[in-house]
């Protein structure tokens, strides 16, 4: 059986590089039981400044992503984060275009998307651009602009600019609140512009929410829900409020 500590130096370094992982998903990678990954993270996290245990799992923090803003939100709902960054990077197929926005479900399909070959990725997200810039399959453009530090992006008229030049297959975008009259909106009054250019310089545009952004309303109207083609979710989406948005013509994807 392997060291206690040569299993702990493998499974700080598998935390490390994916970010934020279940107990669960250090359970099959390593063969050993929940137990004893509880035990391997007392140890680690009390050893190591840069991880702190999170329900279910555990989150490195030692990255762009440890502005306290965006670490607050990639707290959240992180398993469904999970599920659907998976869904949504099914929907992309190769040698198309995808334009990904910023935003810690957003970053899921990014993860996703590291071993796909002759894709083109067009983001304005610094955390993205981290985890695809070594990706050997992708072509990526980052856009510029103004670094709005809080969710670490890049927003204003350049960036708007730029993407007024461009086009994308497909889309994908996240959001703070969906209300079935209010439509897509979010917390950020600065943010808006570009998540208008955003949506507008794409074929198709796929939402992803978790459930909890269900009937919410937010500070700022970015869209009407008929600016987006398609919406993944988690299970836990109300019925009701998923047969209503199919009503309005929106595809709803629920994994």
């Amino acid at each position: 059986m392997a060291h206690p500590n040569s299993r702990q130096d493998r499974i700080l370094a598998y935390v490390t590089q994916r970010q934020h992982v279940s107990i669960t998903e250090i359970c099959e990678a390593f063969s050993v039981s929940p137990a004893t990954v509880r035990r391997d993270l007392d140890v680690l996290t009390r050893t190591t400044p840069h991880l702190r245990r999170i329900r279910g799992g555990v989150l490195a923090t030692n990255d762009v992503r440890s502005d306290p803003t965006l670490r607050q939100h990639s707290l959240e709902h992180i398993e469904e984060k999970k599920r659907i960054g998976k869904a949504a990077s099914d929907l992309i197929e190769d040698g198309e275009t995808v334009c990904l926005g910023g935003g810690t479900t957003v970053l899921e399909v990014a993860y996703c998307l590291r071993d796909r070959q002759n894709l083109t990725v067009i983001t304005n997200a610094v955390p993205i651009m981290e985890i695809l810039k070594d990706a050997p399959g992708i072509m990526l453009i980052g856009l510029g602009g103004i670094l709005h530090r809080p969710l670490q992006s890049y927003i204003g008229h350049i960036t708007a600019q730029a993407l007024a030049e461009l086009h994308a297959d497909k889309v994908i975008m996240g959001t703070r609140a969906i209300d079935l009259d209010k439509g897509l909106m979010n917390d950020d009054p600065i943010c808006t512009q570009t998540d208008r250019a955003m949506l507008n310089m794409g074929s198709q545009v796929i939402i992803v929410a978790d459930s909890s952004k269900f009937g919410r309303v937010a500070t700022v109207f970015v869209a009407p829900l008929t600016a987006a083609h398609t919406l993944v979710t988690d299970s836990g989406a109300p019925p009701d409020f998923v047969s209503r948005l199919s009503a309005r013509g929106l595809q709803v994807l629920t994994v």
